[in-house]
């Protein structure tokens, strides 16, 4: 938007309301809903399905949902899923190949026939600050991902700033959250007062003002903002973990032989969880297939991980043979060669690999200690 607009006040009866509203825009509404135990990403058809009521304990290598005392939608943290699945699809055909005679006609495949006009519902600060951060990697003009250039532009992005933060949250080291200040259509905050349940609304884009427009709800006054505002500061106030950035990227350079890579390397299991649950990794693999004839081919692309082995294999051998030298190739690019990349970090402090590891390594304490010990 061209010029500030007023904050505004939703009723939380009023979130079917936006659902039905973005649906009748075009869009397919995903947001979270609680799945066998887990929550994870996925349609919503109302906002019946969202995980009111619930919350989260998180710490590392722990994760459990359970009851709160009020009917809260938004009042978890973040799963092991991320938005990261619907943009940078975890598995893609890019071509087929037909046999024609002595030779083989390549049809690509159109990105036009797998992009769904997806609508986020309860995207987090730290997610959003993932996703810009996808955006430079995938959309930065000089390479382009025609698959995910295609589906971002189709996006509606309903942010919710965190009211509370996790065990092992830590965005604010990152600056990433837990409140967005651009690059959303929509900006909620929940705040439940006595038996006054509603959402403060930013509005951030002509997208955003059209559905707005489209729903009732009034003009927020000072008071709702600025509880709203205390809510979020709360938040702040509470990360479970820290991270200090100063001079990371010299310090991580300077320390590629740090003995610290040694320990860590003895409890990591190289399993890949920390990757796949990660926003901003984007790490991929290509694979053929061919049918029994040999006239039908196909080529798919997957996600995969620095720290599997065939990763680093060419001919010749494998230039990252050590769990040392893979995990260190992960923390180092993440947080230092990413800068270099991108011009910024690629970790966004969600905790997701602190709280998803088995062995409870911590990428903030891992920093810490060679920080401490640092040449």
């Amino acid at each position: 938007m061209t010029s500030r607009q007023p904050t505004l006040k939703l009723k939380s009866q009023q979130l079917n309301t936006l659902i039905n509203v973005i649906k009748q825009r075009g869009y397919t509404p995903v947001g979270p809903v609680v799945r066998e135990g887990s929550l994870i990403y996925d349609r919503l058809n109302s906002a019946d399905e969202l995980p009111r009521g619930w919350t989260d304990e998180q710490d590392a290598a722990t994760f459990r949902l359970k009851r709160r005392s009020d009917n809260a939608y938004f009042g978890y943290n973040v799963g092991q899923h991320s938005w990261k699945q619907f943009l940078f699809l975890p598995k893609v055909k890019l071509f087929t190949s037909i046999k024609k005679g002595k030779t083989f006609e390549v049809i690509p495949n159109s990105p036009h026939e797998i992009v769904q006009n997806y609508a986020f519902i309860g995207v987090r600060p730290c997610d959003l600050q993932a996703i810009k951060v996808q955006d430079l990697v995938f959309n930065n003009g000089q390479f382009t991902d025609p698959l995910y250039k295609t589906i971002r532009k189709k996006n509606f992005i309903a942010v919710v700033n965190c009211t509370q933060a996790g065990g092992t949250c830590f965005c604010v080291s990152m600056s990433s959250g837990p409140r967005a200040y651009r690059g959303f259509d929509l900006a909620m905050t929940e705040v439940l007062s006595g038996d006054d349940h509603f959402f403060t609304v930013e509005v951030g884009s002509k997208s955003g003002a059209e559905v707005m427009s489209e729903i009732p709800h009034d003009i927020a006054d000072q008071t709702q903002i600025e509880t709203a505002d205390k809510l979020v500061e709360r938040a702040a106030r509470q990360m479970g973990r820290s991270m200090d950035v100063k001079d990371i990227k010299e310090i991580l350079y300077a320390n590629l032989e740090n003995k610290s890579w040694d320990d860590v390397a003895n409890r990591c299991l190289t399993c890949a969880n920390c990757v796949m649950v990660c926003p901003t990794c984007f790490c991929s693999t290509v694979e053929d297939i061919t049918d029994v004839t040999g006239e039908h081919a196909e080529r798919w692309r997957r996600w995969d991980s620095c720290f599997t082995m065939d990763f680093a294999k060419v001919f010749g051998g494998n230039f990252r043979p050590s769990s040392k030298g893979r995990y260190r190739q992960w923390m180092t690019h993440k947080l230092a060669t990413w800068i270099d990349q991108f011009g910024t970090s690629g970790c966004v402090g969600c905790g997701r690999c602190i709280t998803w590891c088995p062995v409870r390594i911590d990428i903030t304490e891992e920093m810490r200690t060679i920080r401490s010990g640092a040449r």
